[in-house]
């Protein structure tokens, strides 16, 4: 029995469920999101709480019972609070700055780097080091940080580069003479 699946997810204040035959959609004040539903899974909306149960149980029907329950749930979230990934850029002259709709880095290259900022997303720069990636969709928010991030990886010597709130990065020690 899956052990995510069976949680009922509860919907908060403000937040509709609209329920068709093969997909679920999801309205809230940060807009809307809808998913393709699996014919393995059944899902049922009453009292604010979205239930999910699978069709028999076979392994495909159990699986999808826990991903379409933890999608179901990041989708509630998401059209009610939102979902931010926050960035930081270490090294010298290393910063960041928003230039209209694209977002302009430079990370010691001979050249700025522009990352166009796709639709849904909202990205600052408080401060010319720091990075937030803002939005309703917590794939399409992961994934933009991830490509933010691919541009200069924090290196193990220096520790520079675009890393994570957070992220442990592991220090090498350097040549010894």
């Amino acid at each position: 029995m899956s052990r995510i699946g069976k949680n009922p997810v509860s919907l908060p204040v403000g937040v509709e469920v609209f329920l068709a035959e093969k997909e679920v959609k999801i309205k809230g004040k940060l807009g809307e999101l809808q998913m393709v539903l699996s014919p393995e899974v059944h899902i049922s909306v009453a009292d604010n709480v979205v239930t999910l149960e699978p069709a028999d149980q076979s392994k495909r029907a159990r699986q999808m019972w826990g991903l379409l329950r933890s999608n179901v749930s990041n989708m509630v979230q998401g059209v009610s609070e939102g979902f931010t990934k926050k960035l930081e850029i270490q090294g010298v002259g290393y910063r960041a700055a928003m230039q209209g709709k694209k977002l302009k880095l430079e990370l010691g290259y001979s050249h700025s780097v522009l990352y166009d900022i796709p639709e849904g997303i909202t990205v600052t720069c408080e401060k010319p080091t720091d990075i937030s990636v803002k939005g309703r969709d917590k794939q399409i928010v992961g994934q933009v940080a991830a490509e933010i991030r691919s541009f200069r990886k924090p290196e193990p010597y220096k520790g520079k580069g675009i890393r994570y709130v957070g992220e442990y990065v592991r220090r090498k020690e350097g040549k010894k003479k």
